[in-house]
């Protein structure tokens, strides 16, 4: 089993000498295996395609991908047209559980949430002609979700769903956040998820007037208020600090033994705290994604992170993700590079104290606390973007800063605009280092202003790290990234820290992330909206004590040395509490 897959939006025939017709073997014998289509884009034939690669490595815009598949994968559950992307499985939701999805980002985990919840018919790979619901039945007879298919094809399933993006909101709904919610209050706990989740001070606000955290709350809470079968969440995660996140689990925690919960997410804490079983979504991004059978979640996401799914039998991953045991290292021997002065800012209703400190030369400086706490406002001073009232950076330190929210305010492409920003963009150094990393070969050509949530994210960092500078600061570098763009993130972060001797600060809501990342944290303490002060830097222990135990949480590794958190109240939880270990036992790490 063979599939041709020709990314669209990379597929520019009028700019290139249609390479992958001429070096194609088979049209040189006569057959039409490769044409252009009538959009002007490159057709394949997969029944003449003897999946040679020549069009592969000679199509100059990297929009052509022929793969071969396992004979149980001959028939798709869904198939996005003639060379286009094709799933195989469903995940199976069950009642009174939380299901996860977990996977990288493009391999279908949003199209199996469509399915499931009624937005889209699967056509089993027959995509010239609509498959009739009997047909789709009679493929999943004697399966486990073969009643729940049923019922989606009558229609007698009420789905409430929380959308990956929640940008589109304010295009579609105007007026203020009580007047939406008041349209979803179908279960009657609207009072208990807006205090649950802080909204309380902002029901009078205009929903485009909203920040993006505060957007993610109120889809959050439009989605639990509904009176539905069942319950779709895509990422929840985005834009919330921690203690929103935990604050968020526990209430669908709390739905989930009402109804059943589907979840994609990419926050591997917070899944691990929340789902019951997830199923893993393998594949090649744009082009194939697999869904397993379900799986406990510690064994899931232990399995995903190893690249190994022991079951199937499948290596997706040529390397495992490894987290490094580091709770107790005492203080670094680095130099110190960059000095951080005392600063203050003071605005209508909030007021920033920072007591100043220093970042070392090869150091990743990790910075937590809740939102409304002044740490993008912390950035936005360093990096000269606001002016403090007290203090000021050395005029001399070059800094290099990528803001929390990125416009796409751009029609030039990615190459374009990357090439803006240094002088180094065809040294093979750059192309190893920053856009192999990143995997932004593929959509160099794009226009910036049409990239995706993720694809802008990463060519932010791109151009952030880019730049000549002695500190860099990334706000909020994981939003938007799958699991394994946020570990290649990681390493491609730490790396040029340590291979350019720089210091780079970290602002993350991803615990699992500064946690990887990080040699010491800043710790953002005080009251929300009003008031907040920079405690640290900390050694990691320290510092993560000393946050972790204000969120009341405690976290331990299991056999693998990831990060989990424990079950509130669970004897490990009560254990590390009484004896003041927030942040993992000293013996674990010993």
């Amino acid at each position: 089993m063979r599939i041709a897959i020709v990314h669209k939006d990379r597929c520019h025939a009028k700019k290139c000498g249609t390479e992958c017709i001429i070096y194609c073997p088979r049209v040189r014998t006569g057959d039409e295996t490769v044409s252009i289509g009538e959009d002007g884009k490159a057709l394949i034939s997969e029944e003449l395609c003897v999946g040679c690669g020549i069009c592969i490595k000679k199509c100059p815009f990297d929009a052509i991908d022929i793969v071969s598949l396992p004979e149980e994968l001959e028939h798709p559950t869904h198939r996005y047209g003639k060379n286009g992307f094709a799933l195989y499985g469903l995940p199976i939701p069950v009642q009174g559980k939380v299901t996860g999805i977990l996977g990288a980002n493009g391999i279908g985990k949003s199209t199996a949430v469509k399915i499931l919840s009624g937005q889209l018919r699967p056509n089993l790979g027959s995509f010239d002609s609509e498959v009739a619901w009997e047909e789709i039945l009679k493929r999943y007879t004697g399966t486990e979700l073969f009643d729940y298919l049923q019922t989606v094809s009558k229609k007698t399933k009420k789905i409430a769903v929380k959308p990956q993006y929640i940008d589109f909101i304010p295009k579609v709904f105007t007026g203020t956040i009580r007047d939406l919610l008041k349209t979803t209050d179908e279960r009657g706990k609207l009072p208990e998820l807006v205090s649950a989740l802080r909204l309380d001070a902002i029901l009078e606000h205009e929903i485009n007037t909203l920040s993006g955290g505060e957007l993610q709350r109120v889809a959050i809470a439009a989605c639990l208020a509904r009176n539905a079968d069942l319950y779709f969440l895509d990422e929840i995660t985005p834009f919330l600090d921690i203690y929103q996140r935990i604050s968020a689990a526990k209430l669908i925690r709390e739905l989930a033994a009402e109804k059943p919960v589907v979840i994609v997410e990419h926050d591997l804490a917070i899944l691990d705290m929340l789902a019951d079983t997830v199923h893993v979504g393998y594949g090649k991004p744009a082009v194939f994604g697999v869904i397993t059978r379900p799986k406990g979640v510690r064994v899931g996401i232990n399995q995903y992170l190893e690249g190994y799914l022991a079951e199937e039998n499948v290596r997706f991953r040529d390397s495992q993700v490894v987290f490094e045991k580091r709770a107790h290292e005492k203080g670094s021997k680095r130099e110190d590079l960059v000095e951080v002065p005392a600063l203050s800012k003071k605005y209508d209703t909030f007021h920033l104290t920072v007591s100043g400190g220093t970042i070392r030369a090869g150091e990743v400086l990790g910075v937590i606390g809740a939102n409304g706490m002044g740490k993008s406002t912390f950035a936005k001073l360093l990096a000269s973007v606001e002016k403090p009232d007290t203090g000021s950076m050395d005029s001399k330190i070059r800094i290099s800063y990528k803001p929390q929210y990125i416009k796409a305010d751009t029609t030039v492409s990615v190459e374009m605009y990357l090439r803006s920003c240094t002088t180094k963009f065809d040294s093979s150094y750059y192309q190893h280092e920053i856009l192999e990393p990143l995997s932004l070969q593929s959509i160099l050509q794009s226009p910036v202003d049409t990239l995706s949530g993720g694809e802008l994210q990463r060519v932010a960092i791109a151009a952030c790290l880019s730049r000549d500078a002695d500190l860099y600061i990334l706000d909020e570098p994981s939003a938007h990234l799958d699991v394994e763009q946020r570990v290649k993130v990681t390493r491609l972060i730490k790396r040029h820290a340590e291979g350019k001797a720089v210091a780079i600060l970290v602002i993350d809501h991803d615990i699992y992330l500064i946690d990887m990342i990080s040699e010491r944290i800043l710790v953002f303490e005080g009251e929300p909206g009003i008031a907040g002060t920079a405690a640290g830097p900390f050694e990691m222990r320290d510092g993560m004590n000393r946050f972790l135990k204000a969120l009341d949480v405690t976290f331990r590794r299991d056999q693998t040395g990831r990060p989990r958190i424990n079950k509130p109240d669970s004897f490990l939880d009560r254990d590390q509490k009484s004896r003041g270990e927030y942040y993992y036992y000293a013996a674990e790490d010993e």
